[in-house]
């Protein structure tokens, strides 16, 4: 498995990492640990060495299942934790000094460890990234130990721009893949300049570009993909890039007539976000 620096971080990662949104399973389904066990244990069989997750992917039980996992094994590995979408309302007042300690803290019982790698705030409200205190008690947060690194999960370009003007921000997280260029256009180049980890998040978008989907493809209640079929929920981009799902599906039709066997449709999606070495993992 192929390297890449994220960042001021110094970490030497693997270019393509894990993330485990799916690892925790949905609220309130039985959680079978077994698996999601194995699941992270084949992803760190085949090298990758970073493993991107959060505090609300099946409310905390993902954090406890890497915790396991990194009990087990002797190898460096890196952990990437979010906070902040456990919020209720998800509003900028409750990015606070006591609330972001104690997500911290929870994260850290979770996976019973003493120090987090990287915590990213989860894609916040546009008003967090203008609040030097958040970015303060990140910073004390660092001083104490709790963690090594901060980074930020962003939605939008401009947001990701922003964050990089705090100098503690060591990382990024950003949407991007063959159908979502504007990263590349006004982020990279930036981030790049100022050593600032960018970790690639929806490279398939979705799943679009496993070029698997079709019209009447049926996606389960609490799959993203199903309320947010047309786009115009959650957060926009998250879902199929942006597109509702038929420009979508239109979309990779024409992608399939550029390569020459359309059956590898995902290998050429991954390596294209590849390409740019501004980045320094996809998950």
């Amino acid at each position: 498995m192929k390297k890449r620096v994220l960042g001021k971080t110094g970490f030497e990662i693997s270019e393509i990492s894990i993330g485990t949104w799916q690892v925790g399973g949905k609220w309130g389904d039985p959680f079978d640990e077994s698996n999601a066990v194995k699941t992270l244990n084949n992803a760190l069989d085949l090298g990758i060495n970073f493993i991107d997750t959060a505090d609300v992917y099946g409310d905390r039980l993902s954090e406890k299942a890497i915790g396991k996992v990194l009990k087990e094994r002797k190898e460096q590995c890196y952990v990437a934790t979010k906070c902040g979408r456990r919020l209720n309302p998800h509003v900028s007042e409750g990015y606070n000094d006591k609330n972001i300690r104690h997500f911290v803290e929870q994260s850290l019982r979770n996976m019973d460890i003493d120090t987090i790698d990287l915590i990213q705030l989860h894609c916040p409200p546009t008003e967090v990234y203008y609040r030097p205190d958040v970015f303060e008690t990140l910073d004390a947060l660092k001083k104490e130990g709790k963690i090594l690194h901060y980074g930020i999960s962003v939605e939008k370009v401009e947001e990701a721009l922003k964050a990089i003007e705090f100098p503690g921000v060591a990382a990024v997280q950003i949407i991007f893949n063959m159908f979502r260029h504007r990263p590349l256009e006004l982020f990279f180049k930036e981030a790049k300049r100022k050593n600032v980890g960018i970790i690639v998040r929806v490279p398939l978008a979705s799943g679009l570009l496993t070029g698997k989907l079709k019209k009447d493809s049926v996606f389960e209640k609490g799959d993203h993909r199903f309320f947010n079929r047309e786009g115009k929920l959650f957060d926009k981009g998250e879902t199929f890039s942006g597109v509702d799902y038929e420009t979508g599906l239109k979309a990779v039709e024409e992608l399939r007539s550029v390569f020459p066997d359309p059956e590898k449709l995902p290998l050429y999606a991954l390596r294209w976000v590849l390409m740019f070495d501004e980045l320094s993992c996809v998950i």
